[in-house]
């Protein structure tokens, strides 16, 4: 929550973890739309957009990627800088590996 306040973004993509009417009517106040599944415990299912979240793969492979990366993964880097030049630096080695045959 604390992260959602400090940023705009015009959808959330959650998984069922973060099903919760709460947190939807909070998004859902500030104009934010959720895209989040319902648990199969849920009384009153909430409408998602599914393709907008099988989308979200793509979002976690990124992150799986990147975390291969010892340096990044385990934050050696105490400075911001530092360390948002290390993810950088990962990012084109991943993506330079990737598209090498």
């Amino acid at each position: 929550m604390q992260l959602l306040r400090m940023v705009r973004p015009r959808r959330v993509i959650a998984d069922k973890a973060y099903d919760c009417a709460a947190l939807r009517r909070s998004l859902g106040r500030r104009g934010i739309r959720s895209v989040i599944p319902n648990r199969r415990t849920r009384l009153q299912p909430f409408p998602f957009d599914q393709a907008r979240y099988r989308n979200r793969n793509v979002v976690e492979r990124c992150f799986c990627r990147l975390k291969d990366f010892r340096r990044v993964a385990t934050r050696y880097d105490r400075l911001a800088e530092t360390f948002i030049s290390t993810v950088c630096i990962a990012a084109i080695v991943a993506f330079w590996l990737k598209a090498t045959p």
